[in-house]
């Protein structure tokens, strides 16, 4: 596949103010743009500050219109190819007046790093370099690979310098997929700090579908998460402080996209360390789920809500063609009101336990600018859109059930009453099994679980039917308090007895306190 490659500033691709790239298919999967190459170019030395975005920049003449007292979105370039550098690194942004805010970011960038494009089939090498002054590791979040290459704790690289060159084939459907370090227990720091970026895999399914699918245009990522800035204007991070006061769309403040209007595609990814959204819009209006975790779903899932937990993602599809050019519009998280145990329902403000000004509240999530239609607008969401055959709870050939436990406010979460030791197999699968798994919760808070290596269909919860958005290829779930999921998958292709794959909260301070098992797929 040889998507359309144009080049634009580094740091400056900012919605409104940037060329656009097409996400196109091929036949041939193997193809690609030329190898370790970037989307990006050189900055121009003539800039002028965005106000506190990820430390992005543009041009005078190219800064995209925005309402006063917000920033244009920032778009995380891309980088194709399939041998693939991506080097980590310490780095600042300017988010308020004084000092600098302390971040991590990806070849360059100051917060989040490019967003990697990948197609089914082919066969890639990513060398990542590490040029921080502590160990981190790279995991590829969703993906089908070999334990050795997911880039968990067991695989890590070491400080100042140290590379680690995985290479798999992408078995993966087309999908938003991401990387974000996994260091056993350090990685609520490296996530917080803003190490991590978007994966969309490609395939020729997908690219027959008339979709929105011009990256930056009408086909945008969205990473959701939230920070608070200490007294230095450093982000905050304490045992007790694991929800952001304000909040941040692709390490944005105040984000707003200059969007057009049409129907419009949202890779959305929730990044943060615990806080659930509830999506929606202030106009209520509704809007289409076309992918899972693991791909499209089978036909458009209409919502006026999307409930979604740290590490998944959702595309959804919004069609702003009846909005007037000009005319602004509002996406917002609803988490006013929610049941005990919802990550970010609490009723603490900032300063206090668990608090946040963004509690138990509704919020401003992104600030939508309407401007005129594309050229070649999408205006019609296909009514199908896959043919999956998802797993059942009659296929599985084997069960088990895993329980998240505690012992009372003040102790860590554990699986089975037992907290992560690298050198502790938790389950042994034997290759080729299907099997269903329940998931168990207690009565204390709500969290969001996350597999390695596999997509998994979600066939019951204890608490009512599954979500007909929820009817997709998955590797994460969020899993209210005191309730039972059950999913089923095939664990294939990959065995070994020797590397273990993680399965685990993905909250990440949950994760660093010890809510995480390794599995050991073993051959039969």
């Amino acid at each position: 596949m040889t998507p359309i490659n144009p080049s634009f500033r580094r740091r400056q691709f900012l919605v409104g103010g940037g060329a656009a790239l097409f996400l196109a298919g091929c036949s041939s999967a193997g193809s690609s743009t030329s190898s370790n190459t970037s989307t990006g170019t050189a900055a121009d030395p003539a800039i002028t500050s965005t106000g506190g975005t990820t430390g992005a920049t543009t041009t005078a003449d190219s800064v995209a219109p925005t309402t006063d007292g917000f920033n244009p979105l920032w778009i995380p370039p891309t980088l194709t190819g399939t041998d693939l550098q991506l080097t980590i690194a310490a780095s600042t942004v300017q988010y308020k007046d004084g000092a600098a805010t302390a971040t991590l970011g990806y070849n360059g960038e100051d917060f989040w790093g490019p967003t990697l494009l990948m197609t089914k089939g082919s066969t890639v090498r990513l060398n990542v370099t590490n040029q921080l002054d502590e160990e981190t590791t790279t995991h590829w979040h969703g993906f089908h690979i070999p334990a050795e290459m997911d880039g968990g704790p067991h695989q890590t690289i070491a400080a100042n310098g140290g590379t680690w060159s995985p290479t798999f084939e992408v078995k993966n459907n087309a999908a938003t997929f991401w990387y974000h370090p996994h260091m056993h227990e350090q990685t609520w720091s490296q996530l917080n700090r803003g190490a991590g970026g978007f994966i969309i895999v490609q395939d020729d399914e997908e690219a027959a579908l008339a979709l929105p699918r011009t990256y930056g245009v009408d086909d945008i990522p969205l990473m959701l998460t939230s920070r608070s800035f200490d007294s230095d204007n450093a982000f905050v991070l304490t045992e007790v402080t694991p929800y952001g006061d304000e909040m941040l769309v692709n390490g944005t403040l105040k984000a707003e996209a200059t969007l057009p209007a049409q129907l419009v595609r949202f890779r959305i990814l929730n990044g943060e360390i615990e806080r659930v959204y509830n999506l929606g819009f202030e106009d209520g209006r509704t809007f289409h789920v076309i992918g899972t975790d693991g791909g499209l779903v089978n036909a458009p899932v209409p919502v006026t809500r999307l409930l979604i937990a740290p590490g998944e993602r959702y595309e959804v599809v919004v069609d702003l063609g009846t909005d007037a050019v000009g005319s602004m519009v509002s996406m917002q998280s609803f988490n006013g009101g929610q049941t005990f145990g919802f990550p970010g329902g609490e009723d603490a403000g900032s300063g206090q336990t668990f608090g946040s000004t963004l509690n138990n509240t509704t919020f401003d999530v992104l600030r939508i600018s309407v401007i005129a239609a594309t050229a070649e607008a999408i205006t019609t969401l296909p009514t199908t859109l896959a043919n999956n055959t998802y797993w059942t709870a009659a296929d599985a050939t084997n069960e088990r059930t895993v329980t998240i436990t505690d012992t009372g406010p003040g102790t860590p979460f554990t699986f089975d009453d037992q907290g992560y030791d690298m050198e502790m197999i938790n389950q042994t699968v034997t290759l080729d099994t299907v099997e269903q798994w329940t998931i168990e919760n207690g009565r204390v808070f709500s969290h969001s679980f996350h597999i390695h290596d596999v997509q998994f269909a979600l066939v019951s919860r204890s608490t009512g039917p599954v979500g007909e958005h929820e009817n997709g290829w998955k590797d994460t779930l969020y899993i209210f308090k005191d309730e039972s999921v059950q999913f089923v998958a095939k664990f294939d292709d990959f065995a070994s007895t020797d590397h273990p794959f993680m399965y685990h909260c993905h909250m990440a301070n949950h994760e660093d306190g010890g809510l995480m098992g390794q599995f050991l797929v073993v051959p039969a």
